[in-house]
């Protein structure tokens, strides 16, 4: 499932992130690469243990818990901190697949990476190019989204991000460990936890509700890997 999460910054959150990534201190993107990704990877990144990453990775955190949409689509268990790329230049990522495992930096802590997450912080008419492009069942679907926006989609996709030929595409990126481990299993939770919030407001009184809110959490306690 890839899904798009609006709003999840406001706009004046927007703006003081990007005063704060604007001046901010990068690094050659390279540096936190796999063997394979170094390969195709050009593009500058903040270290994640600068303190604007830890200030703006904090709250984009917050933020999500907060956020409903992302909640039942990612039902997460674990996140990695967020960190920052930005590409200007003709900087592109080629095609890729994330890796399947990564370690919380600072601690001894893994996590399974389910769900890849990227955070828009440039506006798309500020760059041409810089398009996330994600290969699923269904073919190839080009990723631009307004600032405060986010993307999810599963780790195991396959996807790259052309090369920005004017401006400056500015972004955070991460990943999620779900309750769900199972993509399918997830989009199907997911898409119960929907109808049963519509039917909630169409039919508020009817059992159906209790009756079918009863069955998500069985399917959760069923599935759900703690």
């Amino acid at each position: 499932m890839i899904l798009s999460i609006p709003d999840v910054l406001t706009p004046a959150e927007v703006a003081h992130a990007r005063e704060l990534l604007d001046t901010a201190d990068w690094t050659d993107g390279k540096l936190t690469a796999g063997y394979q990704a170094a390969k195709v990877k050009d593009n500058l990144q903040l270290a994640a243990t600068h303190p604007v990453a830890r200030e703006l990775g904090g709250q984009i955190v917050r933020a999500l818990t907060e956020n409903p949409l992302f909640m039942a689509a990612a039902l997460p268990l674990h996140f990695l901190p967020p960190m920052f790329n930005r590409y200007s230049g003709g900087q592109q990522f080629g095609t890729h697949v994330d890796g399947a495992i990564r370690l919380i930096p600072g601690t001894g802590h893994r996590i399974r990476t389910d769900l890849s997450c990227t955070l828009f912080f440039a506006e798309p008419d500020e760059y041409d190019g810089g398009e996330l492009v994600i290969e699923d069942a269904y073919g190839a679907k080009s990723v631009k989204l307004p600032a405060g926006h986010m993307v999810l989609y599963p780790a195991t996709s396959l996807h790259h991000v052309t090369p920005v030929t004017r401006g400056a595409r500015v972004c955070s990126f991460f990943w999620l460990q779900s309750l769900i481990r199972d993509d399918q299993r997830r989009s199907m939770l997911f898409d119960m936890d929907m109808a049963i919030q519509r039917l909630a407001v169409d039919m508020p009184d009817h059992s159906s509700v209790v009756q079918l809110t009863g069955v998500y959490n069985n399917l959760i306690r069923q599935w759900a890997e703690m």
